[in-house]
């Protein structure tokens, strides 16, 4: 029975570290009519369903308030199309920047019907995100609609699943990655993206044959649209450097009920693409959960559960873990334990091919940078490994892992060491360094023939002085 209650506590701490993974479940919905709140259902049931507490408020209303004595009273915020012009003295956009430096994560969703508000355009711009000056201005493409619900405006784009950025960033929203999947875009807002962020990166670009324009205007006649194919981000998201974030949808009818089992068929494309086309469901509901999901951390979430860094002389490691001081040219070995936090669980952290870990050894500038190699260990969770020499150089130094990837929260972690000189007696001795002995030859040298001078002194017989008969010295 001893070992029970230690069992049942470790199981409890392994739940709530679990839970407090991807942050709380605390959601603040921002919904101008709570009549509209029936067209979200199945998205609203879905987050239910993963543990969110939603909590419906208008902009309208005073007292919402996304602060509570200088802390965080929620932990996401999602913004529902608003017709007001503001969201009210509690939702401008300085605290809402203030929301996401406090690591708070927003999604914003936007519509082609309902003009953006002034307060959102302004936030926009300070993420440098901008949208069209014609406030309904939607996305058209004359050959990727749906001929079923767009077959004269166009204005329903169908897109199939993103591909990754790069080849060495994961692509959390490939779905089943087999292909064939269609995302139906509606009646969306695009949006361009300033090159002076880092932070800004496009989850889905419009197609090269789409383009922006106002409806009111006449179709043919447009010849200065906004932007075309994909200069358009159709959803943009951002993660600042304390890893909040904040992801724009160009299209709040992707949330809606009828667009999550729509079915579709496309049109005619370039080249003659889709003359066979059939009528499939879209994935959109798949499609918006994973999007929703890395927004408000279920997903792209890494964690640093351990470190550790200590003597490894000969390949014999030392007892002592994480000392604060080394001595120069030591051999050392530095682990860190890296997990990844997936929907509901934890599992190790594999980067994707291309990409590693680097650790760097550094005081101003990196004096080693390493390659963290990937082992396994009993508990099944695996580290990140590198060993090396110290360099012949004592001052303060770093052991530092900074890993940035999209869509990825970032690890910066900083382990400070002091690097000493050898000690008096930590020197090797004179007689066995090869290019010494001349030197100890030479002192060996002269104390012999400093001992044979005073030998022949001390032992070397005067000679005697002759006098005169009147006592003199005689030369």
């Amino acid at each position: 029975m001893r070992w029970l209650l230690p069992a049942l506590f470790l199981g409890i701490t392994s739940l709530v570290e679990a839970l407090n993974s991807k942050g709380d479940y605390r959601l603040l919905v921002v919904l101008e009519e709570l009549a509209e709140k029936s067209k979200y259902s199945k998205y609203i049931a879905d987050l239910e369903e993963r543990g969110f507490s939603l909590t419906f408020e208008s902009p309208k209303n005073e007292k919402v308030a996304l602060f509570h004595l200088g802390e965080r009273a929620y932990d996401h915020v999602l913004i529902l199309p608003s017709k007001s012009k503001g969201l009210g003295p509690n939702l401008t956009p300085k605290l809402l920047l203030d929301f996401i430096n406090g690591g708070g994560n927003i999604m914003l969703t936007l519509s082609s019907s309902v003009p953006t508000p002034s307060s959102l355009v302004s936030l926009l711009l300070e993420l440098d995100i901008h949208l069209p000056t014609d406030r309904n201005a939607l996305v058209v493409d004359h050959f990727n609609y749906d001929t079923l619900t767009a077959s004269e405006e166009h204005d329903v784009v169908l897109l199939p699943r993103p591909d990754a950025i790069r080849p060495d960033v994961k692509n959390f929203f490939k779905g089943d990655g087999k292909g064939g999947d269609v995302i139906a875009f509606p009646r969306g807002v695009g949006q361009t993206l300033g090159n002076a962020s880092p932070l800004l990166t496009p989850i889905l670009r419009a197609p090269r044959s789409a383009y922006s324009y106002n409806p009111k205007d006449d179709v043919e006649g447009v010849e200065d649209p906004f932007a075309v194919g994909p200069q358009l981000s159709l959803i943009t998201t951002m993660q600042a450097r304390n890893s909040a974030r904040f992801t724009v949808i160009g299209s709040a009818e992707m949330l809606e009920d009828k667009w999550f089992d729509a079915k579709v068929k496309r049109s005619v494309g370039l080249g003659g693409v889709g003359t066979d086309a059939k009528t499939v469901p879209t994935v959109n509901q798949e499609f918006v959960k994973e999007v929703t999901g890395w927004t408000f951390g279920e997903i792209g979430v890494i964690q640093v559960f351990n470190i550790e860094h200590y003597l490894n002389e000969d390949g014999v490691k030392s007892n002592i873990t994480n000392p604060k001081i080394y001595r120069v040219k030591n051999d050392v070995t530095y682990n860190i334990e890296i997990r990844e936090y997936f929907w509901d669980r934890y599992r190790p952290f594999v980067p994707p091919a291309g990409d590693s870990i680097q650790l760097e050894f550094s005081m101003l500038s990196p004096f080693h940078r390493l390659p963290l190699r990937y082992v396994k260990t009993p508990s099944g969770w695996g580290q990140y490994t590198a060993s090396f020499k110290l360099p012949d150089q004592h001052g303060i130094f770093n052991f530092k892992v900074n890993y940035k990837r999209p869509f990825y929260t970032n690890i910066e972690e900083k382990n400070t060491v002091t690097v000493r000189h050898f000690a008096h007696d930590e020197w090797p001795r004179s007689w066995v360094i090869s290019g010494a002995w001349p030197w100890i030859a030479g002192i060996g040298v002269t104390v012999a023939g400093w001992v044979a001078f005073v030998a022949l002194w001390l032992w070397s017989k005067p000679v005697p002085l002759k006098l005169t008969t009147s006592g003199k010295k005689v030369q």
